[in-house]
């Protein structure tokens, strides 16, 4: 999208233009055991403006909202809020001066309620004494209500029950209730459908109009052209531009001010040579979760799965790899019914899962990278059920070096950036040599080169003749790659889309589906 395509809505010049700064980085430099996070980093945010802050992987976004949190200080330069130079004690100190983050990582207390969550470290009371229950719920109804209708989120239910779009969506809510003057929103809409990241966008939109600022951290660069009023780049550690939204005609122009280089093609051709059908799934039932859930893949095909939070195409692809037990329904893989009661089973039977939460399902962020490569696959780095360390590097170095992992296989995965995590994960199931391949939301977090490593990876594996699924919130991939589209909407799958008849309005109708007779489809429009 270019900045003259923006929406009316959001062309209306923003207060933030005409004002100081209100939050200044000069200079900053912070240094990590044999890395150079930052580089004499300087930028400022003023009131009432969306800055954007892009960049690759281990480019020093995430240092940079951590020292803007609290959660680390700078070895070397100043930081400054309304005119006073400030040096935060701690996050809670960050917040008394007026700066909120929302973290890409969640923060949720999965054994307390939406409500809890919400309002933790701000709880509100009753006669100016005790906490009230009743009140917390029905404020955390009002402020969920703003950002988006039919997301089926109760307050008074456990927040460990979320799907990662729904905890996103908390996440959020906890940082409106504060009303902050800044927030700084790192990824905010990557577990979001198109849908949902559109209500953000409108909400974004009014919170400047109000004054608010916002430091808006986000690899989805059309949504940057969109409702930033600047950006800002970062490569390597430092600041290689920052520009008026308006001087920037072209995603383009930001992807290569990114990577140092033009990307000549973000998303590959698709492979041609589709096979017979070697997977299907039959009237899938998880009892009030989806049901009568129906579809199949042929060799070398890519089929998409579009819905809106809550769908149920996690929970799906979450029964079809066994971590879920299903009701009834029947999985057959090159016309063999297949009984998988856990993902051992799955595995064993070359189905791999990448789960849409890396952190929490698909990496053991407390081991090496090479570890959690070669974890589905320790047999091939062993003999007799002793494992070899030499082998097991051998075989983590080969694998990463097909995928470009820039990191250090020896390094625990939590230190990895979000796109070398993503390579890890992909990595274990590539070992596996497994043929029924289910990505969901595979570029989730990560930069737009990343984004174009991963594409050419599906591609590839559809090629050698995979099978492969690909649940997403991002329309644009699911189009640009996929050969057929399923949407799902209130645990059913309404629509099946076939390659010549792709159309973004078709999709969205039938991820709304399930919500039709009880509010039109333009409900959000609210909170514009």
């Amino acid at each position: 999208m270019s900045a003259a395509s923006r929406p009316a809505a959001t062309s209306t010049p923003a207060p933030g233009r005409d004002q100081p700064p209100f939050v200044v980085l000069d200079n900053l430099q912070k240094d990590y055991p044999g890395v150079r996070a930052l580089r004499g980093v300087s930028m400022d945010l003023r009131r009432g403006e969306v800055h954007a802050l892009i960049g690759e992987n281990g480019a020093g976004k995430s240092t940079l909202i951590r020292i803007l949190s609290g959660d680390v200080r700078p070895d070397g330069g100043t930081l400054s809020v309304g005119g006073e130079p400030v040096v935060f004690a701690g996050p809670l100190d960050a917040r008394k001066h007026g700066i909120v983050t929302i973290f890409q990582e969640l923060m949720i207390v999965p054994e307390l309620s939406v409500a809890e969550n919400i309002f933790l470290g701000n709880e509100p009371e009753s006669f100016g004494l005790f906490y009230s229950r009743r009140r917390a719920e029905r404020l955390a109804a009002d402020v969920l209500g703003t950002l988006v209708q039919g997301t089926g989120i109760r307050p008074s239910q456990r927040a460990g029950s979320l799907s990662t779009a729904q905890k996103q969506l908390i996440e959020i809510a906890r940082a409106l209730v504060l009303r902050a003057p800044v927030i700084v929103m790192d990824e905010p809409t990557a577990a979001l459908s198109e849908n949902e990241a559109v209500v953000l966008r409108r909400l974004i939109v009014r919170l400047r109009s109000e004054g608010t600022s916002i430091l808006y951290v986000s690899h989805r660069l059309d949504e940057v052209m969109e409702i930033a009023d600047r950006v800002t780049v970062l490569r390597g550690g430092e600041r290689i531009a920052t520009s008026d939204i308006g001087a920037i005609k072209h995603t383009s122009e930001l992807i290569s001010l990114m990577i140092g280089r033009p990307i000549a093609e973000l998303f590959p051709p698709r492979n041609e040579d589709l096979g017979e059908v070697v997977f299907s799934a039959s009237n899938l039932t998880r009892h009030g979760v989806f049901e009568n859930i129906s579809f199949d893949v042929r060799a070398g095909e890519v089929v998409g799965f579009a819905g809106l939070v809550g769908a149920g195409r996690t929970e799906v692809m979450r029964a079809i790899f066994g971590a879920d037990a299903l009701d009834s329904g029947e999985i057959r893989k090159n016309g063999q019914t297949l009984a998988i009661g856990n993902p051992r089973d799955a595995i064993a039977s070359g189905i791999a899962y990448l789960p849409e939460d890396r952190k929490d399902q698909g990496l053991v962020l407390s081991m090496s990278g090479a570890e959690n490569i070669v974890m589905a696959s320790l047999e091939r780095s062993g003999v007799a059920g002793f494992v070899s360390w030499k082998a097991v590097g051998r075989t983590a170095r080969s694998v990463a070096d097909k995928l470009h992992f820039r990191g250090q296989l020896d390094a625990l995965a939590g230190t990895a950036s979000g796109g070398n995590q993503q390579k890890l994960v992909i990595g274990k199931w590539v070992l596996t040599e497994a043929d029924i391949l289910i990505f969901d939301e595979p570029t989730r977090g990560i930069d737009v080169g990343a984004k174009a490593e991963v594409y050419r990876l599906i591609h590839r594996l559809a090629s050698d003749g995979a099978a492969v699924i690909l649940v997403s919130s991002e329309l644009p991939e699911l189009i640009n790659v996929c050969h057929r589209i399923y949407a799902m909407s209130g645990g059913r799958i309404f629509d099946e889309i076939p390659l010549q008849e792709f159309d973004e309005q078709r999709i969205l109708a039938g991820a709304f589906a399930a919500h039709m007779a009880a509010k039109p489809v333009d409900s959000f429009a609210g909170v514009a």
